[in-house]
């Protein structure tokens, strides 16, 4: 499964017309959204960058205005870690990878009160977009970056939703463009006044529940804590490897 998605989200990287080529690393980069889980860079299946790869790959992100940072399966190419660390880069942390497919998706509890639809409108797509900005410890109202995801999703065969509660959102998420049948769950978040009421159990097993109904057979997410984990765990997914992030702090 490690291989299946780290493909995935290599494939999916090298269909961005904003992504660039370095040594042996492909670059997300995203032009329109400075956040760091937006712009990483991915190394090639069994990579083994010299010194100068990582210096390149470093100057390549500086000269961008990015955080220099990667996010991948050490077991898809185990001598780039090593080679980082001794170039200075520190973890950011190791994150469990989870895993669902249609036979193992679990229903949520139901919520009163609560809706979850896909965003149609201008309006929907920055009530979603809003939703996850605030979610993630952003400030005032959302980047471009994080509306253009949502629409890119729906547009590209993935979902997007937008959860109300009582008309009010609640919540959002998505479940990116898929490869051979494979997706990932990414965004999810949760208004603060709505948290710890079932709203991101049934956001998450809604969102899978309709990845499947579009042709997915796998839905992937990196889950954000252990909280997190045993939310995702109660709809059906399942761990099934690790995914290491880490960057190189400013100069």
């Amino acid at each position: 499964m490690d291989t299946a998605i780290q493909n995935y989200v290599r494939t999916l990287t090298l269909s961005s017309p904003d992504h660039y080529r370095v040594g042996p690393f492909t670059v997300r980069h995203n032009p329109d959204w400075e956040l760091k889980f937006a712009n990483y860079a991915i190394p090639d299946q069994g990579a083994e960058p010299t010194e100068r790869d990582v210096s390149d790959l470093v100057e390549a992100f500086r000269s961008r205005g990015r955080l220099p940072r990667l996010e991948f399966l050490p077991s898809w190419a185990p001598a780039v870690e090593p080679a980082l660390l001794g170039a200075g880069f520190t973890v950011e942390h190791r994150a469990p990878v989870m895993a669902c497919t249609a036979a193992g998706l679990r229903a949520a509890k139901p919520v009163d009160g609560l809706r979850i639809a896909e965003p149609v409108t201008d309006a929907e797509f920055t009530s979603a977009a809003a939703v996850q900005h605030t979610g993630f410890g952003g400030e005032g109202g959302p980047e471009d970056g994080e509306i253009a995801w949502l629409r890119g999703a729906t547009a590209g065969g993935g979902v997007s939703a937008l959860a109300t509660v009582d008309g009010r959102p609640a919540g959002a998420g998505g479940c990116s463009t898929p490869s051979d049948g494979i997706g990932e769950l990414a965004g999810l978040a949760v208004a603060d006044a709505f948290r710890r009421r079932g709203v991101g159990a049934a956001l998450a097993a809604w969102l899978t529940r309709t990845a499947f109904e579009r042709g997915f057979h796998t839905v992937w997410l990196e889950p954000g804590g252990p909280d997190v984990e045993r939310i995702y765990a109660g709809v059906g997914y399942r761990r099934t490897g690790e995914k290491l992030n880490i960057s190189l702090g400013p100069a």
